[in-house]
């Protein structure tokens, strides 16, 4: 397959990163979703460019905050196809990643897949948040939850705080509405003890708010 100038220089930037063999996993990881895309719904992306960037990019995002790199144990909630937190799992392995999601068949897939990657720092559960979060294994039991692209950050902050450990960090994959979202979350995020710290592009690690941002909310 040739790959596109955008496809090939996000591949070579994620090789001067992460070494050619973590690389080559996250790559296969994004052909594998593709490929079984055709049979099960795992994602509405259906171009492997556009995948790269919306996908294997994007969720790799989150480790430009200091906190990520903290974090010893991470929690996405809501992951899908494995995105971010399958994504993150392959390029830090020495980090320990809970994958939450209410579909079954979804994780299954993400099993499978890191199987054949050799991917060993993944533990996916199927389950619904507001079931597990009060549970002792899961409560306050995380440096980091991350979710992307899964529900208004006024349902994500009452699914996702509680399994952060106190001082801990949520940081949720947010697009340029994020505003509207904050002034509704208000309320929730005052309930379950989360405090927005700043508002990071996903692009650029600055703060430069014009596009995908990640919101890096502290657990008080």
């Amino acid at each position: 397959m040739t790959e596109s100038v955008t496809t090939a220089a996000l591949t070579a930037e994620l090789t001067e990163k992460y070494g050619a063999g973590t690389t080559e996993k996250l790559i296969s990881y994004i052909d594998m979703v593709l490929d079984r895309n055709q049979y099960i719904n795992l994602t509405a992306v259906r171009d492997r460019d556009e995948a790269m960037q919306k996908h294997l990019a994007d969720s790799l995002s989150a480790a430009v905050l200091p906190e990520f790199g903290k974090a010893e144990k991470i929690i996405d909630v809501g992951t899908g196809a494995g995105f971010p937190g399958a994504l993150l799992a392959i390029a830090y392995p020495e980090k320990q990643f809970t994958l939450l999601d209410s579909t079954q068949k979804r994780l299954r897939v993400i099993d499978e897949f890191a199987d054949t990657l050799g991917v060993r720092n993944i533990r996916t559960v199927h389950a619904r948040a507001e079931e597990i979060q009060k549970k002792a294994e899961f409560s306050c039991a995380y440096d980091m939850c991350v979710s992307r692209a899964v529900a208004s950050l006024d349902k994500l902050s009452g699914w996702c705080l509680p399994f952060v450990r106190k001082g801990g960090t949520f940081a949720a994959y947010k697009g340029s509405n994020y505003r509207e979202e904050l002034i509704q979350a208000e309320k929730s995020l005052k309930k379950f003890k989360g405090r927005l710290d700043r508002v990071v592009a996903v692009d650029s690690g600055t703060e430069d708010i014009s596009g995908h941002v990640l919101l890096v909310i502290s657990k008080q």
